[in-house]
């Protein structure tokens, strides 16, 4: 087995390494974590699944206050382009930092700002990049969302927006109601197109179809009951709804539709960006040009950051009508202009894509010796594999049920060898990998060797269903 990081056994392994731990160490490492659950809210989420304390990191690497190393396959979310602490981030931080300049600066501009936004302008579709503005938003992806809906209601004049199933847009309240999870509903819902699980029945290309007819009809038909949009909000590959690439044909269509109609088209690239799914933003596959892109996660080099670019047309809005204290951050902007650069120059976006592709591949392989592996898919270096109850009766015909609990198991096992994944989609039935895109052919063979123990593993003990 190839691997980079001595692989953490289970088991016995794992009781031989806690007799072997500096004196203090552990008893630390519990302490923090019972501290923790003693102080923070109920809403913590990935503190519950990944019970780790980590002291050091590097690249793909973390270490724990327990002395055990990981393989970072969550990547803060997609936020770790270069991993964790790439030099040139480090490097750019500390350039500022020695340099004397302001930390908070608010929407003042600034040398570091300056070289931010001619960086980012030049990894930007042609089209949109020739014509464009920005608008620094608050820290968080979710802010920016709620400032691109808040543009496009304003440039527009209307208020009603069409968004997707199976979208997550973050948690504000505003982008919650273009989410998926959505209780309370005032964002017109449209189906997203699905080959495993297709709401239609049929999956594939015909699929896509009829999910594009459909959106047509409900924005030309005036007994529809949804008014003419202030704009469309969507996600070129869906993260958390469960790695779900829009086909291309699809995004194309969508555009179209918009375009013809008057309808701004956002671009939802928070987790997709910065060469993810194996180009600089994910819509270049389709070769789409949005109106507006909404970005945040890794154009901030690891630290908090989030922008709306869109077409100059688009620029009706009063000055303060979207605002935030920390929209200046300088620390950030200098981590993401050298982490955008460096991916620009390294071609790191058509290295995700190759190894993507071939990480896919090596997993479908797996997925024909394990029934409960009802699909694999993804984008570049952004994976999902759906398990499955492949006994169970499904709620359609085209596939078994969704095992949340056989995810749950992988992932607890996966961490036992030391690899850190994800869970997401619908029912949390879907195991996700986004590793960093420096990721080495010696890593992702490491990567896999481990979830593929995992898995094997999760499926002798996972407790069987109960008889009907």
């Amino acid at each position: 087995m190839a691997v980079t990081e001595p692989a953490p056994a289970a088991g016995p392994g794992a009781r031989k390494r806690e007799e072997h731990r500096p004196p203090g160490e552990g008893a630390a490492h519990e302490g923090i974590l019972r501290r923790q659950a003693q102080r923070e809210s109920a809403a913590r989420t990935y503190a519950r699944s990944l019970p780790i304390v980590p002291v050091r990191a590097r690249g793909l690497t973390i270490e724990g206050a327990d002395g055990r190393r990981y393989l970072d396959c969550l990547s803060g979310a997609g936020t770790l382009a270069l991993g964790h602490n790439h030099p040139v981030v480090l490097e750019a931080i500390r350039k500022v930092l020695d340099s004397g300049a302001p930390l908070h600066v608010l929407d003042l501009a600034t040398p570091v700002k300056d070289a931010f936004t001619t960086e980012l302008f030049a990894t930007l579709p042609g089209k949109l990049a020739d014509d464009a503005r920005i608008q620094f938003c608050g820290p968080a992806g979710t802010d920016a969302v709620e400032a691109a809906l808040k543009l496009v209601r304003t440039a527009t004049g209307r208020r009603g927006v069409l968004a997707f199933s199976g979208a997550y847009h973050g948690m504000t309240a505003g982008a919650l109601d273009a989410s998926g999870g959505a209780g309370d509903v005032r964002v017109a819902r449209l189906p997203y197109p699905r080959d495993y699980r297709c709401p239609f029945g049929v999956g594939g290309e015909r699929g896509a179809e009829l999910a594009a007819r459909w959106t047509e009809n409900v924005v030309d038909d005036p007994k529809s009951g949804v008014p003419t949009p202030a704009g469309m909000i969507l996600e070129p590959v869906q993260g958390e709804g469960g790695v779900i690439p829009a086909p291309d044909s699809w995004l194309r269509r969508m555009r179209a539709l918009t375009e013809a109609r008057g309808i701004p088209l956002i671009a939802d690239e928070v987790q997709t960006g910065v060469g993810r799914t194996g180009t600089f933003w994910a819509v270049e596959h389709s070769g789409v040009v949005p109106d507006v892109m909404v970005l945040s996660k890794a154009i901030g080099g690891s630290l908090p950051l989030a922008v709306v670019v869109y077409r100059s047309e688009l620029d009706a809005w009063e000055p303060g009508a979207h605002a935030g204290t920390f929209r200046g951050n300088q620390l950030a902007m200098a981590a993401g202009a050298a982490t955008l650069a460096y991916v620009r120059e390294n071609g790191l976006a058509a290295r995700a894509g190759v190894l993507g592709a071939r990480m896919l591949g090596q997993l479908q392989g797996l997925a024909a010796a394990h029934p409960c592996v009802g699909d694999v898919r993804g984008r570049g270096l952004m994976i999902g594999v759906e398990l499955v109850d492949p006994e169970g009766a499904g709620p359609d015909d085209l596939a078994p049920p969704p095992d949340p609990g056989l995810a749950s198991a992988v992932q607890r096992q996966c961490l036992d060898r030391g690899l850190i994944v994800e869970l997401g989609g619908r029912h949390n039935a879907v195991v996700r990998l986004l590793p960093p895109l420096t990721l080495t052919d010696e890593q992702a063979a490491a990567v896999l060797d481990r979830f593929a123990d995992a898995l094997a593993a999760a499926e002798r003990t996972h407790r069987t269903r109960p008889a009907g």
